[in-house]
């Protein structure tokens, strides 16, 4: 990729810790340091602003309730006038390997390129269900989709993930930018946008971080309750790409075969998860008819529904 692109690398943080040492400590050793790194604290007190000021990064600070997916996101954008790149991070996604970051940005070589999202791993000493979950989501070949691969991919052709993703910050705002009011999805939104306006998004499998949940069974109930939510509020999404019922039976086929591998008495409890993430997303889906107390109550980013 041209030295001649500006970067811009964002992560939002919340309390971090003790994660935050060891994503220091992988950003630092990354091989390619053409780019500019933005802090954007919600409010921590573990220490976070005052290591990522030591890291030389620059900070903004927002309060908790400020925060939105879409919108913080988006907010970073608007003020890096100088930059033709942004990559984001999440807090918990830590580097796996020194050419990472410039493993994502090789994409965009081809300029109609617009989107490029890396490979999330199981943490090292992740559980079973926890690991199937990303090997099956992220595999290791990498790829490229237009609107063309729809008709074989479906909702997954614009499957990308903002725990390590990068984009091409003139295409990002030409489509309008991340909305500014979403529960979570502010990413696959916007890859969507960017494939109907007839660019293509990217799969980088040597873009490499560490990040997987082992998430409670009510967790992923409310997983996917938000997920239901997103897709309420945004349905031209699956009108446009389809849902994603035939993948959750490849994922459930997939997940009975490796568990059988590693760990078969985890399989009622992962056909279990399956029933508590379908009701979830069902409920979701029907969120308008909800009163809002009982929302808050249902969700994981309880704070999108006030109160």
């Amino acid at each position: 990729m041209s030295a001649s692109l500006k970067v811009l690398l964002v992560c939002p943080t919340l309390n971090p810790e003790p994660l935050f040492d060891k994503w220091l400590t992988a950003l630092g050793k990354q091989n390619y340091s053409l780019f500019h790194a933005l802090i954007i604290d919600s409010s921590s007190v573990d220490g976070t602003v005052e290591k990522a000021v030591n890291a030389g990064f620059l900070v903004k600070h927002i309060n908790q309730s400020e925060f939105n997916h879409g919108a913080t996101r988006q907010q970073a954008v608007n003020d890096a006038d100088d930059f033709d790149l942004v990559i984001f991070l999440t807090q918990d996604a830590i580097l796996a390997t020194p050419d990472a970051i410039k493993s994502i940005l090789q994409p965009f070589e081809d300029d109609q390129v617009t989107a490029v999202c890396g490979r999330q791993l199981p943490k090292k000493k992740a559980k079973p269900i926890e690991a199937h979950a990303r090997l099956f989501n992220y595999g290791d070949k990498s790829f490229i989709r237009s609107m063309d691969d729809v008709k074989h991919y479906g909702l997954k052709t614009a499957f990308i993930s903002n725990s390590f993703a990068a984009y091409r910050i003139s295409v990002l705002q030409e489509v309008s930018g991340f909305p500014d009011n979403v529960i979570f999805g502010e990413d696959m939104y916007v890859a969507a946008k960017m494939l109907k306006a007839g660019y293509k998004i990217a799969y980088a499998a040597d873009a490499c971080v560490y990040h997987s949940h082992d998430y409670s069974l009510l967790q992923e109930f409310r997983r996917y309750f938000d997920m239901g939510v997103f897709h309420a509020r945004e349905p031209w999404i699956r009108q446009q790409f389809g849902g994603a019922e035939g993948e959750g039976l490849k994922f459930v086929l997939s997940e009975v075969k490796y568990l059988l591998r590693h760990a078969f008495w985890r399989i009622p409890e992962g056909l279990l998860r399956k029933v508590f993430g379908y009701i979830g997303f069902r409920l979701g889906l029907v969120e308008n008819k909800l009163p809002s107390w009982l929302k808050r109550r249902l969700a994981m980013n309880k704070g999108f529904f006030g109160g």
